[in-house]
């Protein structure tokens, strides 16, 4: 066991020799002052930390609210940002604090590290829990993408890296018709802070995004990236891309994983079944270009669903899944590291910042 001092210990979260997350845990109830203070006098070691084992869970601190939480983490990392290109609904609790998704409950979140299609994603992510969910729900599991791409078959890896990834999102507007649609995104106007087109146009271009502004107020945002990223600082190579969040096929397969790993229970059974259908006539009768979120390689050619099953398969025998604890706040390095989200029902809070 590393010790930094007789306050606290510090430990991986598993026995069985994964060193993700590597847990730094109070001996005692200690004010969240305290481990301010602490992460001041060691911000250097445990930054080394950060980068070797990917994840940081710090527990057992009196981390009460969202301005708490964003002490923590800017003592970590100064440099907190609050531009979120991204996908999922948040809601702003202070300046650099949001709610780490508005999507309903029943819905799983898979796993990916944060904005993956932007130019310049984030370094590092911060997550508290300020509500525990139910027992065996809600998880933010982790996954270190390190670990994905060296494990994934040399073929299917090889594809990806050959032929690239064509990422497809098509928004509603403020003027756009209210439907139903499992994979409806947030609005073009929240994600990006503005009803003015040129303003869309100008951050767009900026971040390398194909606009098409189409009917009923409508925006399709295209763009190319690669599969894999290596990191900034140590050069080790990572699975850095969102196909297996926005293709097609992933929420019947995330379901699928779900039933069979995590939650056995009528109400995911139905979810996957469900899902099921909704894919299949998505894929019969809505072009790939006009799907809310869908992804192929970038010559246009559709992933083989087998290669995303395997993507999957690989994600899924790497995850690391904790039930959160109030006042939970873990660290996340980026660049190698993802999370995600398992259903749940009942009471969940979990606030996010970035830098």
């Amino acid at each position: 066991m590393t010790r930094f001092d007789e306050t606290l210990k510090v430990y991986p979260l598993r026995d069985n020799g994964q060193e993700l997350p590597l847990v730094v845990e109070a001996r005692s109830n200690r004010k969240v002052d305290d481990l301010v203070g602490w992460i001041e006098q060691n911000r250097d070691r445990l930054t080394e930390q950060l980068t070797d084992h990917g994840a940081l869970l710090f527990r057992g601190f009196d981390v009460r609210g969202p301005q708490d939480f964003e002490n923590v983490a800017r003592t970590l990392e100064p440099g907190l940002q609050n531009e979120y290109l991204g996908t999922s609904p948040r809601e702003n609790l202070t300046d650099y604090v949001f709610s780490a998704s508005e999507l309903p409950g029943y819905y799983p979140i898979p796993q990916h590290c944060e904005m993956t299609f932007v130019k310049n994603p984030p370094q590092r992510l911060f997550f508290c829990c300020l509500e525990e969910p139910n027992a065996g729900m809600g998880q933010t599991p982790l996954v270190d993408f390190r670990e994905v791409y060296r494990q994934m078959d040399d073929a299917v890896l090889s594809r990806f890296i050959d032929r690239g990834v064509r990422i497809i999102r098509n928004y509603s507007g403020p003027n756009s018709p209210d439907g139903p649609d499992l994979w409806k995104l947030k609005r073009w106007d929240d994600m990006f802070g503005t009803t003015d087109r040129s303003v869309v146009e100008q951050k767009c271009a900026e971040q390398g995004f194909e606009v098409t502004w189409r009917d009923k107020d409508q925006l399709r945002l295209v763009h190319e990236q690669d599969a894999v990223r290596e990191h900034p600082q140590t050069g080790v190579p990572a699975w850095f891309n969102h196909t297996q969040v926005f293709h097609l096929s992933s929420a019947p397969s995330e379901f699928a994983r779900i039933f069979e790993h995590a939650q056995r229970t009528p109400r995911i059974w139905l979810l996957w079944q469900a899902t099921r259908l909704m894919v299949w006539a998505k894929r019969t009768f809505t072009p790939a270009e006009n799907q809310s979120l869908h992804c192929t390689h970038a010559d246009g050619g559709e992933i083989a669903d087998d290669d995303m099953e395997h993507v999957r398969d690989v994600i899924w025998n790497n995850m690391v899944a904790y039930d959160w604890k109030y006042g939970d706040m873990v660290a996340i390095d980026n660049n190698s590291v993802s999370h995600g989200r398992l259903p749940y029902t009942g009471p969940r809070e979990v606030v996010v910042a970035w830098a």
